[in-house]
């Protein structure tokens, strides 16, 4: 499916005004912005990761994961383009994890990554959770000093993950 370009980040890598232009909204995770910074998402790990990256393909039951009332999928706009996303997805009454948080470069520095996080946690709080997981890959050094900085914590492995080397855990 194509997206229009409309949707890309900033084609012209010119920098963008200011954090406050940048509005967050709740989509559906079939959105074609969603899936359109998805795409770019599994291609920066695809870059990063010294084995590559392969994304599982996203299939019905995934993707109602991420839906309302169990799930949250946030994507940020700079006007019509699309210059992030995160995701919740619920796993018991008490837990969910957080999944997909992306910043595309032209918005990095802009304290972006911060408000998507703050929105999952609000809207998680709000469900009545009780804490949040998430993983990642140990080349992703910018995101693990990110996810300590705001107060997650290393635990164990809690998923079968093959691209995850940390595992963190926030309580609410």
């Amino acid at each position: 499916m194509a997206i229009h370009s409309a949707l890309m980040p900033n084609p012209e890598k010119t920098a963008l005004p200011n954090a406050d232009a940048i509005t967050l909204h709740e989509v559906d995770p079939a959105d074609p912005r969603a899936v359109w910074c998805l795409t770019q998402y599994y291609a920066e790990l695809d870059a990063s990761f010294p084995t590559g990256f392969a994304a599982d393909p996203e299939t019905p039951a995934s993707l109602a994961a991420l839906r309302p009332p169990q799930g949250l999928f946030l994507i940020a706009l700079h006007g019509a383009q699309a210059v992030g996303c995160v995701a919740l997805r619920a796993e018991t009454a008490e837990m969910a994890e957080v999944k997909r948080l992306w910043v595309a470069p032209d918005a990095r520095g802009l304290g972006l990554a911060g408000r998507l996080m703050q929105r999952v946690e609000d809207h998680a709080r709000s469900l009545g959770l009780k804490r949040l997981h998430l993983d990642t890959n140990g080349s992703l050094t910018t995101a693990i000093a990110f996810y300590r900085a705001r107060g997650w914590a290393d635990v164990a492995r809690y998923n079968d993950n093959p691209y995850a080397e940390f595992w963190f855990e926030k309580p609410l």
